[in-house]
């Protein structure tokens, strides 16, 4: 992939003002957090309280409704839990998609080193996904980042109890990530679920000869002979290419992040002496200890995908990514995220050539994707700091731990641009032209089920009348740790402290599995009044998870 290459920029709504969704919700964040160092008094209740400050955060469009206290999340139009049968489609539905994603496990460690106001990041993920065609994909990708961080707590009167401070922190940073996606397919029979099966155990095969070949890259600049060296690779290598993915990658990815977030903690200081002075009057401080009450950020991603080899060989695929994320509480935690996906497909030579000469693309293919997920579970962050004697510096250790059961409720639209007619409209919406002010929303697949009114758009009434519409549900766990180390600066005015890190490293490891629940449905045809009715997925219902 080429490091300069040109990406098309998605028009995203209100973009030309920069009010858009995204900054919406970043406002959110931080109002929401600054709400709470001002007001909180930290009642019995509340762990119920941020609970809802995480539901209003990642809700914010809609002005967080359906976030009282005791509410659940994650049931904005799922089919699984209502009453009655779900009607079945006709046959041969054109409308049906062929196939579904059935499970997900995810794994992600992500290591931050501060440096001043400097924050540099580097993760890396890997992602093993089931279909319900009997294929299996396994995804690697690597990040690194740089952005700026800073901080400030303040006296509360209301927080007596918890040490009388509270600081928010703010953090902006942007990173590039490369990878690769690989394909299991070569078991093909009339049944997905033995192909499924054998095609899982030859994605896992492949996945400990990546590790393996990671060992082996390690050797270099080692002890270890140069034979050895070579030997572990080549078994590494061998290992892989019997494992049978088509082609070694399937897919080349390239990625780019934006990420802004803030945080909320509580903590307890110490003191010493009578006074907060020694018999000597020397420094009054010996320590702190510290929790999280509430953290919230906004990621905005575009990964570029080139297909090698399968049924999108030769393709190139821009998938924009907006997510806004929470959490909330000790012992008893809340997590919420809202995410809106947009993947545009073209023809890679194609494009590319438009690129070189200056002409407008022609997209091939559109899917919008929405997707809510709302948890909570058990779990703590904490922290420990203490002063240098006689200096304003403070070395400080954090950690912790935690698992989150969450509900994941997801949408899909599909759009296959098989004219230039529509492949126009969808690229003039993507880059906010003609027809397309800027202050045009993101459409969801619930809304272009329903009856278009009067002032819908172009792209409304394409999604509508052609799109592949559907909507999934899964259950996910997550387990994660975090450890950190620092060496801090601060400086006091009255009872607020404004400081920041000379030095610091954090790390982060989170393990997620999801699978499907409930109902999969996709939206037939319009029927009598314009309206498109859900319908049960056979192509996604056919083929369970393996566990």
């Amino acid at each position: 992939m080429n490091g300069t290459e040109c990406v098309p920029r998605p028009r995203r709504p209100r973009d030309r003002g920069q009010g858009g969704v995204e900054y919406v919700a970043l406002i959110g964040v931080v109002a929401a957090i600054v709400a709470a160092i001002v007001a909180l008094t930290v009642p019995t209740d509340t762990a119920v309280a941020l609970e809802d400050a995480v539901c209003r955060i990642v809700n914010t469009g809609d002005g967080g409704e359906g976030c009282d206290s005791g509410g659940g999340g994650g049931d904005d139009g799922g089919d699984g839990g209502g009453d009655g049968e779900i009607p079945e489609g006709p046959p041969g539905d054109p409308f049906q998609p062929a196939k579904c994603l059935l499970s997900q496990d995810q794994t992600k460690t992500t290591v931050v080193i501060q440096i001043i106001f400097i924050k540099i990041s580097g993760s890396e993920q890997l992602k093993v996904q089931q279909w319900s065609d009997g294929t299996v994909t396994l995804e690697r990708v690597t990040d690194s980042g740089v952005g700026v961080t800073a901080s400030v707590s303040a006296g509360i009167p209301g927080l007596k109890d918890w040490g009388g401070s509270a600081s928010l922190n703010g953090t902006y940073s942007k990173g590039k990530g490369q990878g690769g996606q690989w394909v299991f397919a070569s078991n093909k029979s009339d049944d997905p679920q033995a192909d499924l099966a054998a095609n899982l155990a030859d994605a896992e095969e492949f996945a400990a000869a990546l590790k393996q070949s990671d060992t082996c890259d390690a050797m270099i600049g080692s002890p270890v002979s140069p034979i050895s060296q070579v030997g572990c690779k080549n078994s590494a290598v061998s290992q892989m290419q019997s494992a049978n993915p088509e082609r070694m990658p399937d897919v080349d990815i390239t990625k780019t992040t934006t990420d802004a977030s803030g945080g909320l903690s509580f903590g307890k200081s110490f003191k010493k002496g009578a006074g907060g002075k020694d018999e000597n009057g020397k420094s009054k401080d010996l320590g702190s200890v510290s929790a999280d009450g509430l953290t919230g950020s906004m990621t905005e991603d575009v990964v570029v995908m080139r297909t090698n080899t399968g049924p999108d060989a030769g393709k190139i695929t821009f998938v924009y990514t907006l997510s806004v994320d929470g959490k909330s509480g000790q012992g008893a935690q809340g997590k919420a995220t809202r995410m809106q996906q947009v993947a545009v497909t073209y023809d890679a030579a194609t494009y590319d050539q438009e690129q070189k000469d200056g002409k407008e693309h022609r997209p091939e293919k559109l899917v919008i994707t929405t997707s809510e997920e709302n948890g909570a579970g058990g779990g703590v962050q904490v922290g420990a700091g203490a002063n240098v004697p006689g200096t304003p510096v403070t070395i400080d250790v954090g950690g912790g731990g935690g698992t989150i059961e969450s509900q994941i409720h997801t949408e899909s639209a599909e759009l296959v641009l098989d004219n230039d007619t529509d492949s126009k409209l969808v690229e003039d919406w993507l880059r906010g032209r003609g027809d397309f002010p800027a202050s045009d929303a993101l459409p969801t697949p619930s809304e272009a089920a329903e009856v278009p009114g009067s002032d819908a758009g172009p792209l409304e009434r394409l999604l509508h009348d052609k799109g592949k519409l559907s909507r999934l549900d899964y259950k996910a766990n997550t387990d994660w740790w975090n450890a950190s180390l620092g060496i801090g600066f601060g400086i006091s005015a009255g009872q607020v402290t404004m400081g920041f890190k000379l030095f610091g490293i954090d790390i982060t490891h989170e393990e997620k599995n999801q699978a499907i629940t409930g109902d999969p449905t996709y939206a037939t045809g319009p029927k009598n009044g314009g309206a498109r009715p859900w319908v049960e997925w056979k192509n996604c219902t056919r083929t369970q998870p393996i566990v």
